[in-house]
């Protein structure tokens, strides 16, 4: 670029530098610093920057694919350094290099780096290379359409992970903000490479919503294949350093998949399900099951005991006998089925007590009853 003349050598210090600008800003005006040394063929033996030798006339225009035609006037735009005076390369200059040798043809980010394109556009003209194709994306906002931060919580991909949301649903949530095919809403990844392009992406900035990244996370749980969200689980407590699962809880979890994940959204509220095969008892009842089990729930749950020793335990036969059980008890269902759930599992929420039933089998379902109801 300096054998080109679309560089050169700048020997200003940094109080000459400053000086200008107080000047500049006295009197009113942009306090762009103008080098006194961009035409000079004075070569002084004194440590120098080496500095763009940017158009001072004209326009330089950005037909960026997502944001159009953007045109910057060159008037606007200083002599941007591009070698320090230590030899070391500024941001601007390294990426362009590191572009261009990295053979990248389309530059895909933020829009706060929408003035970066124009300054990297003068670089790349600079040094004879075609320029990339640029396409600057909208910024995510939070809720409150303010530019997303921490005070709006997590940021980083790992934070998401420790969260529990698999990486199928993050991918298609952050895909889904500000670009869309058509109304899909729920994809897999192999459809988002396949349907994306450019041309649907949004001026506006997308805004995160918590409560939409929960839905999808949980079609994504309910689409998942169990063996390999069973997969998915093992992962996520091995990275939060929790007890690995014996090959007994890695087979009633298989065979229990499919009541856990009916309601599920992340993967914590999987373990918080499968809390009643992964415990072990006496079960100490939490607040709501302490209120759900009083002393008239436990007497009827002592009369549905006796019953239950002679059932045939099969999840058709368990939901008949309790359905006939609620009504020689003059109860609704759900009168029956909630203080058995606090029985069962110590907890309020659950999934279905007859899954739960089938899936403890006989001798533990009926010990858990015999625990509450003496």
């Amino acid at each position: 670029m300096l054998d080109a003349g679309t560089a050169y050598k700048c020997y200003a210090t940094k109080e000459e530098i400053e000086a200008f600008r107080e000047q500049a800003r006295a009197e009113k005006r942009p306090p762009l610093f103008q080098s006194p040394w961009r035409d000079s063929t004075d070569m002084p033996d004194l440590p120098f920057v080496v500095r763009l030798k940017a158009p001072k006339s004209g326009e330089t225009v950005v037909d960026d694919q997502v944001q159009g035609r953007i045109t910057f006037q060159n008037e606007t735009m200083d002599d941007l350094v591009l070698l320090r005076s230590d030899g070391t390369p500024t941001y601007m200059l390294a990426v362009v290099v590191d572009d261009h040798d990295m053979g990248v043809t389309h530059v895909i980010r933020g829009d706060d780096h929408l003035t970066n394109a124009a300054r990297q556009t003068l670089i790349s003209q600079a040094l004879g290379w075609e320029v990339p194709v640029f396409a600057h994306v909208p910024m995510i906002h939070g809720e409150d359409g303010k530019k997303l931060s921490k005070r709006h919580g997590a940021l980083g991909v790992e934070e998401y992970r420790d969260m529990g949301y698999l990486a199928a649903a993050m991918r298609n949530y952050l895909a889904r903000l500000g670009w869309s095919h058509g109304n899909d809403e729920f994809f897999t990844t192999e459809q988002a490479i396949e349907w994306f392009s450019l041309e649907p992406i949004g001026k506006s900035p997308a805004r995160f919503d918590f409560k939409k990244l929960g839905n999808l996370s949980g079609q994504h749980i309910r689409a998942t294949d169990n063996a390999e969200l069973l997969e998915e689980i093992i992962a996520y407590v091995a990275a939060q350093n929790g007890e690995p699962f014996t090959e007994n809880q890695k087979s009633v979890f298989l065979s229990s998949m499919d009541s856990l994940k009916a309601r599920a959204k992340v993967i914590p509220e999987l373990l918080d399900m499968a809390y009643f095969f992964l415990g072990s008892r006496p079960f100490v009842p939490d607040a709501k099951a302490a209120q759900i089990l009083d002393i008239v729930s436990r007497g009827m749950l002592n009369r549905l005991t006796s019953r239950l020793r002679d059932a045939t335990w099969s999840l058709e036969n368990l939901e008949a006998e309790i359905r006939d059980f609620a009504e020689g008890e003059e109860l609704k269902l759900g009168k029956v089925a909630q203080p058995l759930r606090a029985a069962l599992t110590g907890r309020g929420v659950s999934p279905s007590v007859f899954d739960m039933m089938v899936t403890l089998g006989k001798e533990e379902t009926l010990a858990r009853l015999e625990d509450v109801s003496t």
